[in-house]
């Protein structure tokens, strides 16, 4: 049987989750104008998701350092991949609605374009979004606890 406190946590990660992944698609989403219209004829699609992606990690790691405060994540594995999972098969859930409903795509269609360099590093990155609350939790190991989140 869990306990009160166990139980009580699960909608804090719930919440966690459903707002790591609005707020980091939210700037995706605004970063694919410029990705698109300025970076992707100068660079080429490839070129173009480098120069995003560490912009996308650095605001996936603050952004979750942030709810990870807010919502109380414990920092026990169980509690991080809850987060970083839900927010990850969000994302991915919503990058395939827009591909089919958006770009009129089949979800064959949408898995083809996973041959592609480009979209290989994002979803790589994506990886990277759904295990960084595991990731910060490693990292708080390494530092004292007053600097801990």
């Amino acid at each position: 049987m869990r306990s009160p406190s166990a139980t009580g946590r699960t909608p804090r990660i719930i919440v966690a989750a459903a707002l790591y992944f609005g707020i980091v698609f939210a700037l995706g989403f605004a970063l694919a104008f410029p990705r698109e219209l300025l970076l992707k004829p100068q660079l080429g699609q490839t070129g173009a998701v480098l120069l995003e992606l560490p912009v996308m990690l650095i605001a996936s790691w603050l952004v979750c350092g942030h709810l990870i405060r807010r919502f109380a994540v414990p920092p026990r594995p169980v509690a991080r991949l809850a987060m970083g999972g839900g927010a990850l098969g969000l994302l991915l859930g919503a990058e395939l609605m827009l591909s089919v409903f958006v770009f009129d795509r089949t979800l064959a269609e949408h898995l083809h374009t996973y041959r592609e360099l480009a979209s290989q590093l994002g979803l790589a990155a994506q990886c990277v979004f759904g295990l960084m609350p595991l990731i910060r939790m490693r990292a708080q190991a390494n530092h004292s606890p007053s600097e801990r989140a």
